[in-house]
């Protein structure tokens, strides 16, 4: 809860180089930090800006992150979630791609990466990720201009995109993803200026899945019953993200954080990624011991035939656990 004071938010268990700040009580822009472009300099989910500045993220510490006494993540009285990503500190440049990497940061053995880069406008430029598996989801967003939030998601394929900041369904640009899937080295760009303008700096976020800590490359299709489809993960989930493919609907994200119990009540409390709205009850799902299920037969969560894509961490990944 905020006070208007800056100090320190501890009790994340290790220090996050990717953090992702929300007010739920008010509406209020969604604000993503990391270690690579450095604390304060935020990009907004739900907006296309250029990379800015503010205080709801002022540096990352060892056991969480300091707040500033503003607006953005520290009001007085407003309720905020931050969801906290571990990469491997402030990165180094990477060479394996066609581009060289300003920074890139991996945790291999949590299969995520933070890299910048600056664009080159060429037709199958290749960017080195850092991770030891191809990313199974690769979300791009343009820091020196106005440009949406870029996403490929496996389930989708190389020759679909997604645009986080809006509704819309899945899209087909060659000139975005080149029409090429990532490899275990990088990942290709088309000469769109949205991911690879001339001299413009971008900021790229890697995943692939790791078993029994993360699901971030798979799809499930709805069947449009409050009796809905479970989703196997494989463990009990922390963080639940989806997105309704063939579609215009929300970005939807749950967490037990927010909503520890499973409740038949249709009241889930949820975010969504593209919009600055406060927290709302936006569904009904369950976090079960090895999944997922929905709970509900409307369309942004499970309409009959359509398809879902997701990312999912787990509640208690023990085998890629820090130490206390």
């Amino acid at each position: 809860t905020g006070n208007a004071t800056a100090r320190s938010i501890t009790g994340v268990g290790f220090q996050p180089d990717f953090v992702w700040n929300k007010t739920r009580s008010a509406s209020q822009n969604h604000f993503l930090y990391d270690a690579v472009r450095g604390a304060s300099k935020d990009l907004r989910s739900n907006q296309t800006g250029t990379e800015g500045t503010s205080d709801a993220v002022t540096a990352f510490g060892a056991d969480g992150f300091s707040v500033g006494s503003g607006n953005d993540g520290n009001e007085n009285n407003q309720t905020y979630v931050n969801w906290n990503w571990k990469a491997n500190g402030s990165g180094s440049s990477n060479t394996e791609g066609s581009i060289n990497t300003t920074k890139t940061s991996a945790n291999v053995d949590s299969g995520f990466s933070i890299s910048t880069y600056t664009g080159n406008a060429t037709e199958g430029a290749t960017v080195g990720h850092g991770l030891s598996k191809s990313p199974e989801v690769v979300l791009v967003k343009k820091r020196s201009g106005s440009s949406g939030w870029y996403m490929y998601h496996s389930a989708l394929g190389a020759t679909k995109n997604l645009e986080l900041q809006v509704t819309s369904a899945v899209a087909t640009t060659a000139n975005i993803w080149n029409d090429t899937a990532p490899t275990a080295d990088v990942f290709s760009l088309g000469n769109n200026a949205a991911i690879n303008g001339t001299s413009a700096t971008f900021v790229a976020y890697c995943f692939h899945s790791v078993e029994g800590y993360s699901k971030v490359g798979s799809a499930y299709t709805g069947n449009g019953n409050v009796d809905g489809t479970f989703v196997y993960l494989g463990f009990r989930p922390r963080y639940f993200f989806l997105k309704r493919t063939d579609s215009a609907d929300a970005w939807v994200i749950f967490d037990s954080a927010r909503e520890p119990e499973n409740e038949d009540d249709g009241q889930d409390l949820s975010l969504k990624a593209n919009a600055s709205d406060a927290e709302a009850a936006y569904g009904n799902i369950d976090f079960l011991s090895n999944g997922v299920k929905i709970r509900i037969a409307t369309g942004y969560m499970n309409n009959n035939n359509s398809p879902y894509i997701y990312m999912a961490f787990a509640e208690t990944p023990f085998k890629y656990s820090n130490a206390r």
